[in-house]
């Protein structure tokens, strides 16, 4: 695993979900069902650690994990991650 932070072009479906990806100057095509990772929603981090019996913190999708593949055979997992005030995804991980 490498922790990377890089600007990348995702093209995705109507509902959000990655379909290709374009990581120094090479294109990817998901090859498997990508996953969410999720994380605490921003609104609830004010409010510090707390500890609750019932139920589970607000979470929001923090980002997309998946295989994707270059036309060559290259296989990678990826980690993306969108910012809808840019409008942009950073690639934050990688895997080989």
């Amino acid at each position: 695993m490498t922790d990377i932070d890089e600007a990348v072009a995702v093209w995705t479906t109507e509902d959000g979900i990655p379909t290709r990806l374009v990581w120094r100057s090479t294109r990817y095509r998901v090859s498997d069902t990508p996953t969410v990772w999720a994380e605490i929603s921003v609104w609830w981090r004010p409010f510090g650690e707390h500890r609750y019996g019932v139920g589970a913190l607000p979470r929001e999708i923090g980002g997309w994990r998946f295989q994707a593949t270059s036309e060559g055979g290259v296989a990678h997992v990826f980690d993306v991650r969108h910012d809808a005030d840019d409008r942009s995804w950073r690639l934050v991980r990688i895997f080989d």
